[in-house]
């Protein structure tokens, strides 16, 4: 991120994760049984246990930790918390059972509502955006190797400076962030500009805690996209740049090598990629 704007607070980004993860769950999460939140619950607090004994934790550290999930929980910040550092585990363990193109995690900056564009299309943006023009084309396809008319690529990603509109004031809503409906032969074209790595806002609870750790809050750069079609399973996944920084050592540990891209340069400073998206039937 640059300075030429004040970084998004852990507070505000906090509240804005908070509310968009409610609001995608007004229906609910669906039940769940006694029998699995007493088994995967138990299992959480013996994992617990078992490092307090290993590694003899103190009272002091007891009660710090407990202020620090009280400070977590006070500033909005368990989405990003838990996107960040459980989110993949989850991801990869629902992969074991999937097929089709490789996803990951959400992260805490889905917006849902972007407005529905054109196979080929430019994603909203501004008149001045700065960053390295880029093209982003492929097809969607099912298992068996055939196009998925109309496939639907909800996209969203940060621009040159690593910030994301919705949480960060100074960025218009909606800005870089679309539903692209692909062709009747599941193609699609987007123009856009090149993501920045990004830090995850430090001035909050999470932060303190990768402070205390000594590691660093950087994500690689990527495209967020959720991939759907009727009679599909949705993937969601996020996309990278390959030789970016922080490519090996992303904070939410989210990156895989099938899902960096190799833009490579087209014309006037603009390059681009291609990827092809698999959809497995639902």
């Amino acid at each position: 991120m640059d300075t030429t704007h004040p970084s998004p607070t852990a507070a505000g980004s906090g509240a804005s994760a908070t509310q968009a993860f409610l609001a995608r769950q007004e229906g609910g999460a669906g039940e769940v049984s006694r029998e699995r939140v007493a088994t995967v619950v138990q299992a959480v607090l013996d994992g617990v246990h078992e490092a307090i004994r290993t590694h003899e934790v103190t009272y002091p550290e007891f009660t710090a930790a407990k202020q620090w999930l009280i400070e977590v929980g006070e500033s909005g910040e368990w989405p990003l918390l838990l996107d960040v550092f459980v989110e993949h585990e989850v991801e990869e363990v629902a992969a074991r059972k999937q097929h089709g193109t490789k996803g990951s995690i959400l992260g805490p900056y889905y917006l849902p509502g972007a407005p529905k564009l054109p196979s080929v299309t430019t994603l909203p943006m501004r008149e001045d955006e700065p960053g390295t023009r880029f093209v982003f084309a492929g097809q969607v396809r099912d298992t068996t190797g055939r196009p998925v008319p109309g496939a639907e690529l909800d996209i969203w990603h940060a621009d040159h400076a690593g910030y994301y509109s919705g949480f960060a004031p100074h960025i218009p809503e909606g800005n870089l962030r679309g539903v692209v409906v692909a062709d009747g032969e599941g193609r699609f074209e987007i123009s856009t500009v090149q993501p920045a790595p990004y830090q995850i806002p430090t001035d909050g609870p999470t932060g303190k805690l990768i402070e205390a750790a000594g590691w660093h809050p950087w994500r690689p750069a990527h495209l967020h996209l959720i991939v759907r079609a009727p009679g599909c399973r949705p993937i969601t996944t996020q996309l990278y740049f390959a030789g970016g920084d922080w490519l090996d050592s992303d904070v939410a540990q989210a990156t895989k090598p099938e899902l960096v891209l190799d833009p490579q340069p087209v014309s006037d400073g603009c390059v681009r990629a291609e990827y092809d998206f698999v959809l497995e039937p639902a």
